[in-house]
């Protein structure tokens, strides 16, 4: 046996407790023989984050369980316990579910130290999961590519997205990738493939991401987002029959940065709509339509100030604003 594959046996060893199965059933009603009964609507993976039961997966998997569904985790040791949904980030495909069982029987996923922790091309991936429903299945590949971009569930795009061959299967999705000291490297997330079957193009949600997001959601509920208090249509409605890019200022809160700032947001008068500003680029992120102007926005905390690159009566202005945390 050679020294990669002792790696990788004991990394399966060490992590393989922390990965869970995640099934979704949904309850139809059954016309022909009357009453409803509950149907199997799609499984996945996801892990272990802490001793009091919460569970990280993606929000595809568990989409539409916050109404009908019924959501249930099944441990390594093949036991299986009903689950309720904490909180979700559907622009980042993540969920974060909640399980009552003993500590005991809890395994947390090994995480990294996000100040410390570097990715580099070329280093061991492993990914941890249950593809078509096969549990505890595990890949080994490279990470292939960095920071790519991939359109996801929630309207935008997921940036930063770590890119591997590791083999991600229907099934995979919420399961750990993990470097080979066994820890996170992200959440296995989409694939593409005409076949829908492994490629060797697979592409994970980053640890950094579910490491801020996760958190958040477990403490409140939701994910936090900072704004600068201005009323859009994340559509673009407006922009597409201006055929312009960047984002109109519907309107902006009373009282809220943008309205300290001096901000425009759309008038009504007796001749029509007059367009308000147009934000076109934060600091040195430009913003063609709303996917950009929320990664843009991502990246920073409340309390921090940007510069907005407004264009106004044709000219681009620079406007200082303060970010905060919406509500």
């Amino acid at each position: 046996m050679i020294e990669d594959e002792r790696n990788t046996i004991t990394v399966f060893r060490d992590v393989a407790p922390a990965a869970v199965f995640v099934t979704q059933r949904q309850v139809v009603m059954d016309y022909w023989g009357g009453g409803a009964k509950e149907v199997p609507a799609g499984s996945g993976s996801g892990f272990i984050w802490d001793k009091e039961g919460h569970i990280v997966t993606n929000f595809h998997v568990v989409q539409g369980a916050e109404g009908q569904g019924s959501l249930t985790v099944t441990l390594q040791d093949q036991t299986t316990h009903v689950a309720k949904i904490k909180g979700v980030e559907p622009r980042k495909d993540i969920a974060v579910l909640k399980i009552d069982v003993p500590q005991d029987k809890l395994v947390p996923i090994r995480l990294q130290d996000p100040k410390t922790f570097r990715l580099e091309v070329g280093q061991k991936a492993i990914a941890i999961g249950n593809p078509f429903g096969l549990d505890h299945t595990l890949t080994v590949g490279v990470i292939s590519a960095l920071g790519r971009a991939v359109d996801g569930i929630g309207g935008v795009q997921i940036r930063d997205m770590v890119q591997t061959d590791a083999a991600i299967n229907p099934g995979n999705s919420g399961g750990p990738l993990l470097d080979s000291a066994g820890r996170l490297i992200g959440m296995n997330t989409v694939i593409f493939s005409k076949s829908g079957t492994s490629a060797g193009v697979g592409f994970a949600v980053p640890a950094s991401s579910i490491q801020r997001v996760v958190p958040q959601i477990i403490r409140t509920g939701r994910a936090e987002q900072v704004g600068i208090g201005i009323n859009i249509d994340p559509q673009g409605g407006l922009e597409r029959r201006a055929q312009t890019r960047g984002v109109l200022v519907l309107g902006v809160q009373a009282g809220g940065p943008a309205d300290k700032a001096g901000l425009r947001g759309v008038k009504r008068t007796a001749n029509g709509l007059v367009l308000g500003d147009l934000l076109v680029g934060v600091d040195t992120h430009a913003v063609n339509d709303y996917d950009d102007l929320y990664n843009a926005l991502d990246s920073y905390q409340a309390g921090q100030q940007v510069t907005l690159k407004v264009r106004r009566e044709g000219k681009v202005i620079d406007v200082p604003i303060t970010l905060v945390t919406l509500q």
